[in-house]
C-alpha cells in the first residue's frame, strides 16, 4: 500500500464519529463476563464484554479494560484474576457489577478457586488466571491472562448471556 493509501485512511478513521462507531461494533454480539479477584480480603469485580482465547500453549486468554477503571488496578496489583463467563440468566449480575460506587457483591453467592479468586455461582464457564502481560490500547489496557485452572466440562451445560445492539440477549434454538 502506497504511503498516501495510508495518510488517507489515517484521515478517514481520525473522521470517525465515535457513537456511530460504537453502535457498529455493537452489532456484534459478545459474551458478558465478570472479572473478579479478592484484594485485601474483600472481592472485587467488574463487568467485561471484551474476552477471548489467546493460545492454547500455554492456555492463554484476554480481556479488554478501560483504563478509568477503579476495580482493574486493584486487581492488577494482586497480579491473579478470575473470569466468570455469565449464562443466558445473569443479566442482572452483569449490571451490578457494571456500576461503580455501590455493593457489587450484594446478594452474590460465590466460592473461591485454589488460589482465592471469586467463582460466582451458577456461571456457565469460568477460569483462573494469573497476569500475563498487559498491553496500553487507547482508552483501553489488553489485559492478558494465563489459565491456571477451569471449571470442570460438565458444567458448561447452561446458554450464554449476550451482549447485541445495546441490550442482553440469550441464544434460541431454532425450534424455539
Amino acid at each position: 500500500m502506497a504511503l498516501a493509501e495510508m495518510e488517507d485512511q489515517d484521515i478517514a478513521a481520525a473522521e470517525l464519529d465515535p457513537r456511530a462507531f460504537r453502535d457498529a461494533l455493537g452489532s456484534y454480539p459478545s459474551g458478558v463476563t465478570v472479572v473478579a479477584a479478592v484484594v485485601d480480603s474483600e472481592p472485587v469485580g467488574f463487568t467485561c464484554q471484551s474476552f477471548f482465547s489467546v493460545s492454547l500453549d500455554p492456555p492463554l486468554v484476554s480481556i479488554s479494560v478501560m483504563r478509568t477503571s477503579t476495580s482493574y488496578p486493584r486487581i492488577r496489583a494482586g497480579a491473579r484474576f478470575a473470569i466468570n463467563v455469565l449464562a443466558h440468566d445473569q443479566h442482572e449480575i452483569s449490571g451490578q457489577f457494571a456500576r461503580s460506587g455501590s455493593d457489587k457483591w450484594a446478594g452474590v453467592v460465590w466460592s473461591p478457586t485454589r488460589t482465592g479468586n471469586p467463582i460466582i455461582s451458577d456461571t456457565l464457564m469460568w477460569l483462573d488466571c494469573e497476569l500475563w502481560a498487559e498491553h496500553e490500547a487507547g482508552d483501553h489496557l489488553i489485559v492478558i491472562g494465563r489459565v491456571l485452572e477451569h471449571s470442570p466440562a460438565e458444567r458448561h451445560t447452561r446458554d450464554p448471556l449476550l451482549f447485541f445492539q445495546g441490550r442482553y440477549r440469550h441464544i434460541r434454538a431454532a425450534d424455539e
